[in-house]
């Protein structure tokens, strides 16, 4: 295992012909996304391009770039570092998450159709699954797509694009307690459905903002920890 903490054989070599760049970008993100790559980990190039199966240049370029978005941070004569989120970074991101979200629960509520809600319980049993077989990792990504179709459902481009803007933060933030909000988080999405197929917009939309607010306090309850 090198130091970079990454197991052998965890992070398979990218394709070619592509943007290098952008495959490197977008590996890079993903690890730290889902915490594969832990906040305040060093980040040591060599030895990411050697994870990955390429030179240094596009791992430092990638680094360049996360650093620009802050995932990463570069410190003089230190080097780079997976960026260590504060207290009030994390509350204002999951704060604007509830208004994005409670807005598309409500637009779900008056538009979606037979189909959409199917969805919605196929993707509520996939997650229930997940945390009976304490698969935290299924589980996160299971959720990212079940808040995804719920702005799918809603219909409003805007709206869709502002949340993609914050939805790897969101996932980010979401990891660390995913165990921790459990079979919990996913009553608040049985809930959640029930009102959307009763075109209940009122309800809809308390239920998916009192379901966000969950998951910012449990977040914060876990730092204060």
């Amino acid at each position: 295992m090198l130091s970079t903490g990454l197991p052998q054989g965890a992070v398979p070599k990218l394709e070619r012909p592509g943007p290098l760049r952008e495959r490197v970008y977008d590996a890079l993100l993903e690890l730290i996304t889902t915490r594969a790559l832990r906040p305040g980990q060093h980040l040591v190039e060599s030895e990411l391009a050697g994870h990955l199966g390429v030179s240094r240049q596009p791992v430092r370029e990638a680094l360049q770039r996360l650093n620009t978005e802050g995932w990463v941070d570069l410190r003089p004569a230190q080097g780079a570092f997976v960026h260590e989120p504060t207290e009030e970074e994390a509350d204002q991101l999951l704060s604007v998450r509830t208004l994005l979200e409670a807005e598309a629960a409500r637009l779900a509520a008056a538009n979606a159709g037979t189909a959409g809600i199917a969805a919605l319980e196929e993707l509520c049993a996939k997650g229930e699954q997940a945390v009976a077989a304490d698969d935290v990792d299924l589980a996160v990504a299971t959720n990212a797509a079940f808040h995804a179709k719920v702005m799918e459902l809603a219909g409003n481009v805007v709206l869709a694009e502002l949340a993609g803007q914050v939805d790897r933060r969101v996932r980010w933030y979401y990891t660390p307690v995913a165990r921790q909000r459990g079979t919990g988080s996913w009553i608040e999405h049985r809930s959640l459905i029930a009102a959307i197929s009763s075109r209940d917009e009122q309800q809809a939309t308390a239920i998916m903002r009192a379901h966000t607010e969950h998951t910012r306090r449990t977040y914060h309850e876990r730092e204060e920890s």
